[in-house]
């Protein structure tokens, strides 16, 4: 069972100079359940009264799936989010030394008193608990240990081992993840940020080592470097682990063209999997194997996620480049021009740094024929 809990509307928000209106909020919300994320973190309570709207408008709106909120393990921002309708809870803590001197002044006693008050209060509402442990990754395993034993004794259903300042590695995401789900104490939830710019990576590390949801944001949004990409671990999920996800590309399209705009990031047209240009082929080695097989060079179809295949005319195109535009365009051309003009198609695209178009190329083709 792999999860994908996406927290877009959150941490993704969290990113700087983010803000997500009510409109937009909403259409996120709507597009992420149609997509394929089975669960959202869609908010902070405790931001104030039109948080709290926003957050019952999206319950509003019965997605089939679940709901949750971000609070600190306090009294009151639970009752914010009960106030709010919601049944689910991600209530957090820090766990690591650092985190633990500068919030709770090196208090654990305190830190777990406070925990336990505030999941036995949880519980008693019926809700879904994550327990957040901020700074996972840079706390001693032993205290994580004992931060779980006492949430399975109070009933919380999930422990989320964050990494938070981003610092992990697949390699020690694997060893800490399999030595805590092995405990058998709570269910396992990744929240991995990009620092190093590896967090789709450690959140499918931790998958492999017994993790059972991952948090996600669109794009990767987040604070910083952002966050474990949704687009990259339900895809990674789907063809590499066998999730059952049946993938409209139009709507994955629509929500990242939504989210790019509601953010004001722009999408690198080399994105893994919704860049624009990742299905470009332009070495020629690579285009005359393309020609034979379309698995020669892609993991996956352009169609899968709304994309499409293209062979640009550039620097690096070999005669199977241009054979293919133009047999395209009606004309059989003859391989020994093709090979002669090569050097001319170069020099152009190098001198000019752009591809050449279609029409071009006819135009140089039929000139050499003429000399």
């Amino acid at each position: 069972m792999f999860l994908i809990n996406d927290t877009t509307l959150r941490d993704g928000e969290q990113a700087p100079y983010v803000a997500f209106n009510t409109k937009e909020k909403l259409k996120i919300a709507q597009k992420l359940y149609e997509v394929g994320a089975d669960e959202l973190e869609v908010g902070i309570p405790a931001m104030g009264q039109k948080e709290q709207e926003d957050l019952k408008e999206i319950l509003a709106l019965n997605l089939p799936i679940r709901i949750m909120s971000w609070n600190r393990a306090t009294l009151s921002d639970l009752e914010a989010s009960m106030n709010c309708g919601l049944k689910a809870v991600d209530l957090s803590i820090p766990v690591s030394d650092i985190l633990i001197d500068v919030k709770f002044k090196g208090d654990k006693h305190r830190l777990l008193k406070q925990l336990e008050d505030v999941v036995t209060q949880a519980k008693k509402d019926g809700l879904f608990v994550c327990i957040g442990g901020e700074d996972s990754s840079r706390a001693d395993l032993g205290f994580l240990e004992e931060v779980m034993t006492l949430g399975k004794e109070l009933g919380a259903d999930r422990f989320r081992y964050c990494d938070t300042v981003g610092i992990l590695t697949p390699h020690k995401t694997y060893e800490n993840i399999k030595k805590l789900s092995s405990l058998n104490l709570l269910d396992i939830e990744m929240h991995t940020h990009n620092d190093f710019g590896m967090a789709t990576a450690n959140a499918i590390s931790g998958f492999e080592a017994g993790a059972v949801s991952a948090n996600t944001t669109v794009i990767g949004l987040g604070e910083r470097a952002g966050n474990a990409s949704f687009e990259q671990v339900l895809m990674s999920l789907t063809r590499l682990f066998g999730k059952k996800t049946d993938i409209d590309s139009k709507k994955l399209k629509r929500l990242i063209q939504l989210v790019s705009v509601a953010s004001n990031r722009r999408i690198d047209t080399n994105l893994p999997i919704v860049g624009e240009y990742i299905f470009s082929h332009e070495s020629g080695i690579h285009v005359n194997g393309m020609m034979k097989s379309k698995s020669s060079y892609e993991p996956f179809t352009p169609k899968e996620v709304g994309l499409k295949r293209e062979f640009p005319i550039g620097k690096h195109s070999g005669t199977s480049t241009l054979m293919y535009h133009l047999e395209s365009m009606g004309i059989h051309p003859d391989k020994e021009v093709l090979q002669k003009l090569l050097p001319l198609v170069r020099e152009i695209v190098t001198n000019r740094k752009k591809v050449l178009d279609t029409t071009e190329l006819k135009e140089l083709y039929l000139c050499s024929l003429d000399i």
